[in-house]
């Protein structure tokens, strides 16, 4: 019998439990996708990798990822987050650990392929952990919370990967943070435990919250089986397309600091030394500054009595307009002011990364998980595209026309958000028998 939280009983302090470890599995999520953007520069000298090389590399993770979160969605509607999560977060690690073996690009692009396929169901699992968790009123602030794990763990811990790296070597770091993942996946298993259902002792504190929030069951074995009608039924309503797309917009800049950020300071700007590992670190604590204004500020317009069209809209579409200042490090020179935009850039996008409170609000019941699938592979088509395109447009030397393409597709989502996803609330879509 394993060690458990106390969990079957939503109170507070149990709520507050499960997004803890919710949090602690973001960091470690974004640790191993962003592992490679500090290797890069060591690991591309000594394979001898171009820049378009390097970019089919960044961009492997997110070929697989995006491919299998629509399965992987499914996959979560089927099977419990307590064994799911500690399956799959122990396999991406294990493959974390093989990248620091790797000694080709072939091998390189395979084992980043195998890490996004691992962790395609992680991010549906959390919205599914959260929203039978959390009342709809707390969820905005639940998912700004753990999605923080994405942008202060990186903050703290990209100095220490490039410490580990500077003592170890890029093969090191990889091992490293390979090996705390496998450890979490234990512990996430021995204290994750779902919520009591209605009518069970203790459960009258999480009626509200079990009865409205978790996903349907007791479906014929034969929907289950279904895929196809299911996911006709979760793309062809204008609202979710308006939250899908927008999402790519969101994931876009967040992908270049997880890929090209480091390699762009090093070589197209001259941050070097341990002083520039810090530096690395601010624009991820002003996306934390910016997630966490989010999440709260949302939520207590909620509570105001401010529409849902309002109360979580405005912070995204804030967010991607301060999201285009990324291109404003194009006329700066200077250590300080570069820093400055891509800060302002990246708490923007901090601020608009409550998105996942869109798929908890307006998804139907019985496919939140598929629906939470397919919102992150249009979300994570960004994570093939983007580091792709910035390979080909700094192959001849200038960085500036990256940063113009980031800004651009920001752009975008605004539209997206203003003229597709209108009000926000559950979308019509009956129940399967």
């Amino acid at each position: 019998m394993g060690v458990s939280l106390a969990f079957p009983v939503a109170t507070k302090g149990a709520r507050f439990g499960v997004a803890a470890l919710l949090f602690a599995n973001v960091v470690i999520n974004y640790m191993d996708r962003a592992n490679l953007s500090v290797a890069g520069t060591a690991m591309g000298r000594e394979l001898d990798l171009t820049t378009r090389q390097l970019g089919w590399v960044f961009s492997a993770f997110g070929w697989a990822y995006a491919v299998l979160q629509i399965p992987g969605g499914w996959l979560v509607d089927q099977v419990r987050p307590r064994l799911l999560y500690a399956g799959t977060l122990a396999a991406w690690s294990v493959a974390t650990v093989l990248q620091g073996l790797a000694g080709t690009l072939a091998a390189l692009v395979g084992l980043r392929l195998a890490t996004g396929a691992c962790e395609a169901p992680a991010y549906p699992i959390n919205n599914r952990v959260v929203t039978a968790w959390f009342p709809a009123e707390e969820r905005a602030s639940a998912i700004a919370f753990y999605t923080a794990g994405q942008f202060v763990g990186l903050a703290f811990l990209q100095p220490v990967m490039a410490a580990v790296q500077r003592h170890h070597g890029w093969r090191g770091l990889f091992v490293f943070t390979g090996l705390i993942g496998i450890g979490w996946a234990f512990v996430w298993y021995l204290l994750y435990r779902d919520p009591a259902p209605p009518g069970s002792a203790g459960a009258s504190s999480v009626r509200h919250t079990i009865s409205r929030n978790e996903p349907t069951r007791g479906r014929s074995p034969s929907a289950d089986r279904r895929l196809l009608a299911p996911l006709r039924e979760a793309c062809r309503h204008r609202q979710l397309w308006g939250v899908y797309l927008g999402q790519f917009a969101v994931a876009s800049t967040l992908w270049f600091f997880l890929t090209w950020f480091p390699t762009y300071l090093e070589q197209y700007r001259g941050f070097t030394g341990a002083s520039a590992g810090w530096l690395r670190s601010v624009p991820f604590l002003a996306a934390f500054a910016g997630i966490m204004t989010s999440g709260l500020l949302s939520d207590f317009l909620v509570r105001r009595g401010v529409s849902a069209g309002v109360a979580r809209k405005a912070p995204v579409i804030a967010g991607l307009l301060l999201s285009t200042a990324i291109v404003g490090a194009n006329f700066v020179t200077g250590r300080a002011p570069v820093i400055f935009f891509l800060s302002v850039a990246f708490f923007g996008n901090g601020l608009a990364s409550i998105t996942w409170v869109f798929i908890s609000l307006m998804a139907p019941r019985h496919l939140l998980g598929l629906t939470g699938g397919i919102f992150n592979f249009c979300g994570n088509l960004s994570s093939v595209v983007v580091p792709v395109v910035i390979g080909y447009l700094v192959s001849g030397g200038s960085f500036a026309p990256a940063l113009v393409f980031i800004a651009a597709i920001a752009g975008g989502g605004i539209c997206s958000y203003l003229f597709l996803v209108g009000e926000v609330g559950p979308v019509d879509a009956p129940a399967p028998p």
